[in-house]
């Protein structure tokens, strides 16, 4: 019996490999014609709950890149594995990351269209989230108008609902600009999701869906010689009569080229503050951040963040910590405590291993524990 076990198991993990073999050659036959590519590779171990489970997961990236002086075409793939007893006859999850083409237009501005991973400002609307294996990408059109005064990005997005109906209307302007010891991101965007029978928009806004505008405010400024940077982050959301907002201010001072300080304190309004219109978040409120986004995420309504850390290098050694105290201006008996840490070592040029460790108790006074060690390879 034993051996007709192991035998299965040889055959299952045989033809796993030819798929990933096969689509190995694939993807190196196409970028063997390219100007440039590069490679990268994540390998995750995740020991969260009590400690006595652990699943591996696989991520490797493969970019190419051709072009010339006024156009580009970016491609990119992602294989994802997770290596799983519950089910040996899991097949790796291969899919575009990112794949978009870049053109002059006309002079004044250059035009992208595709599937990008884009980021602006602080990330609370737009951001790639490089956290989870399946990454946060905008499918659209963006528009880079060149001038010397201020940074303006216009981006496009639309989805369907495959019969040619729009299922989201996304447009979003960008505007950047930095001076001497300062530097502001503006970003304003304008969405209309509209949901059929038994989507969650449907539930939630009605069968109309939902017209919603977001603003992001983020500012930063240097003090002290560059010993001290100060960063300013503000988010609303504004959808019918329903306003939510959100603020997060923090400092971080550099005692030396070794060792840095940080403190802040985030708040979120009477309304609390939900992001899931976004095209890319730093976190989901409403879900599991530490697992999506390894962060503590989105609070709920009148809650506050009140959090201090550190970091400390040596070396190739590296170890940063951080602890949350939320509690809610409008329920005294109320609070959630969460602490992070994180230890990294350099192995070499070209590769990096890290463990991260969070305790976090909900609000409950129960922790829930999280535990991931991460290898991290580049050419």
């Amino acid at each position: 019996y034993l051996c007709r076990v192991l035998t299965n198991k040889f055959i299952i993990m045989k033809k796993n490999l030819q798929t990933i073999l096969v689509v190995a050659l694939g993807l190196l036959t196409t970028v063997s014609y390219a100007q440039d590519w590069g490679i990268d590779s994540r390998t995750r171990i995740d020991m969260s709950g009590n400690g006595d489970e652990m699943s591996t997961a696989q991520r490797a990236t493969l970019s190419a890149n051709w072009g010339g002086s006024d156009w580009g075409i970016h491609l990119s793939t992602d294989v994802n594995y997770t290596v799983s007893d519950v089910d040996p006859a899991a097949q790796p999850v291969i899919a575009v990351y990112e794949a978009y083409a870049s053109t002059n237009l006309f002079g004044f501005a250059s035009m992208t269209a595709g599937r990008q991973a884009l980021e602006y400002g602080s990330g609370t609307w737009i951001a790639k989230n490089d956290w989870n294996a399946n990454r946060n990408t905008v499918d659209g059109m963006t528009f880079d108008i060149n001038n010397d005064f201020v940074g303006l990005d216009l981006g496009i997005a639309q989805r369907d609902n495959g019969d040619g109906s729009s299922m989201l209307d996304a447009m979003w302007l960008n505007a950047s600009k930095s001076s001497g010891d300062w530097s502001v991101n503006l970003l304003y965007a304008d969405f209309m999701q509209v949901g059929e029978a038994n989507e969650p928009v449907t539930l939630l806004y009605g069968a109309e869906g939902v017209d919603a505008q977001a603003m992001g405010l983020d500012f930063a400024y240097s003090a002290m010689g560059g010993a001290l940077d100060l960063n300013v982050s503000y988010n609303t959301l504004t959808m019918g009569d329903m306003e939510m907002d959100m603020m997060d201010i923090s400092g971080t001072y550099s005692v030396n080229d070794d060792m840095s300080i940080m403190a802040g304190r985030a708040s979120y309004g009477e309304n609390g503050f939900n992001d899931f219109l976004g095209l890319g978040n730093r976190g989901w409120y409403g879900t599991n951040s530490w697992m999506s986004h390894g962060n503590i995420g989105h609070l709920g309504a009148n809650e506050e963040n009140m959090y201090v850390g550190g970091s400390y290098s040596m070396g190739d050694f590296t170890l940063s910590a951080a602890v949350h105290n939320v509690t809610n201006t409008e329920d005294d008996s109320y609070e959630r405590a969460a602490t992070e840490v994180s230890v990294g070592y350099t192995l070499s040029d070209n590769a990096s291993l890290s463990y991260k460790m969070v305790s976090d108790d909900m609000g409950t006074g129960a922790d829930d524990n999280y535990n991931w060690l991460t290898l991290t390879v580049t050419p």
